[in-house]
């Protein structure tokens, strides 16, 4: 072991025998940024952040960006800016891109906010990269289940198929069933793996899809490894709870702390997979590391799809609460039904396999909500701008 300095703040102990030394996290002082940066921290990598502190996610006072700021080089800035990036890849041998704009219904009317931070962000680095020297070795990007749309299905006439989005007129008559796009009969929730259609239904899964391509593309025509995660809904202690646009365990929690009343959209059967930041922070580490991950793409989820209703209930009898359930029929054009994620190419080529249950993940959270002051209850403004 051996002492190693990177900028002027952070000396940590790094491995001889370690391929990378040096990690650029961007969005590193987000939820999963921050995550990610301990645990490498804790295994002898030195890490750079770059981060602008956006208000919709964290402060300069959150719990997230102080349990990293006295631990990282730390640079306040944005992946917009040309001389930010230039700054922030100083000496960086691997790139784990988290910045983004997220949440698909605030996407649908801040448009070109999504795709300048997402796209325009991405093209930045990518462009240093073809032309400026540079030591980057690896790069990695988060993508998003939101590419896949509605996913896998089977159809009891047609076989596989990829659904469309559901229709106006079907939803106002509250069948929240998908169809088939073939013959128009219900289909099968299937698991979605890799190889899957690639329809997403929304700004911000086009975005992710984009990114994620840009990277590929990229990455072989430089030859750099380049690796793609699709997580499915990341949830865990340490998220906001504040922030009203993405995370229903987060936004039903609030509701559930303020007092208020649960309103469940359709028919509350639609489904997700959820799975904790620890775990979605080991499979990062993975690619990071496995020269196996190398120009492929991964899902990163729990592998299962578990209902609104399943996780409302759950978390109403978590905190003891006398909240109401209410299932409104309510409902949002271009809102997917369901969506788990085929976890068997990470399994084989990474072997990645989930830790974390989802009754134990819900209990960590609850324990660590429970432990948080109260904030505002935001839900009902986010769905008066959504609307």
């Amino acid at each position: 072991m051996k002492n190693l300095k990177h900028g002027k703040e952070q000396i940590t102990k790094v491995s001889f025998q370690m391929k990378y030394k040096y990690i650029l996290i961007t969005g590193g002082a987000g939820f999963i940024g921050s995550n990610l940066s301990l645990k490498l921290i804790e295994k002898g990598y030195n890490i750079t952040v770059l981060d602008n502190l956006s208000p919709q996610i964290h402060t300069e006072n959150s719990p997230l960006y102080n349990s990293i700021k006295d631990k990282v080089r730390f640079i306040k800035g944005t992946v917009l800016s040309y001389d930010d990036w230039k700054n922030a890849l100083e000496n960086i041998d691997v790139v784990v891109h988290l910045a983004a704009e997220t949440g698909t219904g605030q996407s649908m009317y801040e448009i070109e906010k999504y795709t300048d931070v997402n796209i325009k962000g991405t093209s930045i680095f990518l462009d240093i990269l073809a032309n400026e020297k540079h030591s980057v070795k690896k790069m990695i990007i988060a993508s998003s289940r939101a590419i896949y749309g509605e996913g896998k299905y089977e159809c009891s006439s047609c076989g596989i198929v990829y659904p469309n989005e559901r229709k106006d007129e079907d939803m106002a008559k509250s069948d929240f069933a998908v169809k088939c796009p073939d013959c128009g009969i219900d289909v099968k929730l299937l698991a979605t793996d890799e190889n899957s259609k690639i329809h997403p239904s929304s700004i911000y899964g086009i975005t992710k899809q984009v990114q994620e391509q840009m990277f590929m593309v990229m990455g072989k025509t430089l030859n750099i490894p380049a690796v793609a995660f699709r997580y499915q809904n990341v949830y865990g202690a340490g998220q906001s709870l504040s922030n009203p646009y993405t995370g229903i365990l987060s936004i039903f929690s609030t509701r559930i702390k303020n007092g208020n009343d649960i309103n469940i959209f359709e028919d509350g059967k639609e489904s997700r997979d959820f799975v904790y930041i620890d775990d979605v922070v080991d499979a990062t580490i993975l690619g990071i590391e496995k020269d196996e991950a190398n120009y492929e793409v991964f899902n990163v989820g729990l592998g299962l799809a578990i209902d609104v209703n399943t996780v409302a209930n759950t978390l109403v009898k978590e905190y003891k609460s006398n909240s109401k359930i209410l299932i409104s029929g309510n409902y949002r054009l271009g809102d997917i039904k369901d969506n788990y994620a085929d976890l068997t190419k990470i399994h084989s080529k990474l072997a990645f396999t989930p830790k974390v249950s989802f009754e134990e993940g819900i209990q960590r959270f609850t324990k660590w909500v429970n432990a948080q002051e109260v904030v505002e209850d935001q839900y009902e403004k986010s769905i008066n701008e959504n609307r």
